[in-house]
């Protein structure tokens, strides 16, 4: 089954939301949504999220999944208040464990932040199936980029988050705490498994030197044969250098230090302090 994809992109962290609906029930997923944050202000805005709301409703969706591809380092989620407007339940993979470990010890979160995913409604896993609608939907875990990476394959398209980008711009970075760049290989080429048919809808676009329009839809046929980072055959050690030696040139994201804090809780804010406000830290060094 094809499933109906409407593209929400936003410039200002260069992120592709989707809305993701089958076309026999008008049930639809959310996948990847953000929250609009001014770092200088400290203050949070919803009006990328309210697009995807007024659509929603606008075209009489209701929604069953909020999904996450993993924990973004680039933009803040907008899951918990796409859920208080829109129900549905908010997944990630289980792996989430593993980032929320890592960096719960970055941000010194103490005991009172839970480590065990419970800030999600489902941890997916390998293989785990659902449903959006009528409409099947499966996982694959596609770790490289950070530990709980997932692929959602939902009828004939795949969602990859930051995995791939366009073929023209190449594939993620694998330089966070626990990415990989040869468990991202190896991410990629299960991906390349799929039909070629597949549609692809990455997670980001920067547009690639030459390429006047964002675009975020491939398939993975483009992929395997044009992708320049990884396609035409490309070796696992060729990639494996290219990756590391790219990725020690690279600044990190500007939201990183925000993003991480919120979206490893699901895209709450932290525990109000006794003065009412909520407060993101900055640690030192330590990134």
């Amino acid at each position: 089954m094809t499933p109906g994809v409407t593209p929400f992109f936003d410039e200002e962290t260069f992120t592709a939301s989707f809305v993701v609906t089958d076309p026999d029930t008008k049930h639809c997923a959310i996948v990847d949504s953000v929250l609009d944050f001014d770092y200088a202000a400290g203050r949070i805005d919803s009006h990328s999220a309210d697009e995807i709301i007024e659509f929603v409703r606008d075209t009489g969706l209701t929604v069953d999944w909020i999904l996450e591809t993993h924990v973004h380092a680039d933009h803040l989620s907008a899951a918990p208040y796409l859920q208080e407007k829109l129900g549905g339940r908010i997944g990630i993979g289980e792996n989430i464990t593993v980032v929320q470990n890592t960096f719960g010890k970055v941000f010194n979160e103490g005991t009172e932040f839970q480590r065990d995913g419970s800030q999600f409604d489902q941890l997916f896993r390998e293989s785990d199936t659902f449903r959006i609608g009528s409409m099947n939907a499966s996982v694959l875990h596609t770790p490289g980029h950070t530990p709980a990476c997932l692929t959602y394959v939902i009828g004939d398209a795949a969602f990859v988050g930051d995995t791939l980008f366009m073929p023209d711009f190449g594939a993620a970075r694998a330089d966070f705490p626990g990415g990989s760049a040869e468990t991202l290989y190896r991410s990629i080429q299960k991906l390349f498994t799929l039909p070629d048919e597949t549609q692809v809808f990455v997670g980001h676009d920067y547009k690639a030197p030459g390429r006047d329009d964002f675009a975020w839809e491939t398939t993975i046929a483009d992929q395997k044969a044009q992708n320049r980072h990884v396609g035409g055959g490309t070796s696992e050690t060729d990639f494996v250098d290219m990756r590391n030696r790219r990725d020690s040139e690279l600044a990190m994201p500007r939201l990183i230090v925000p993003s991480l804090q919120v979206n490893m809780r699901a895209g709450q804010m932290p525990e109000a302090e006794d003065n009412g406000t909520a407060y993101l830290k900055v640690p030192v060094n330590a990134l």
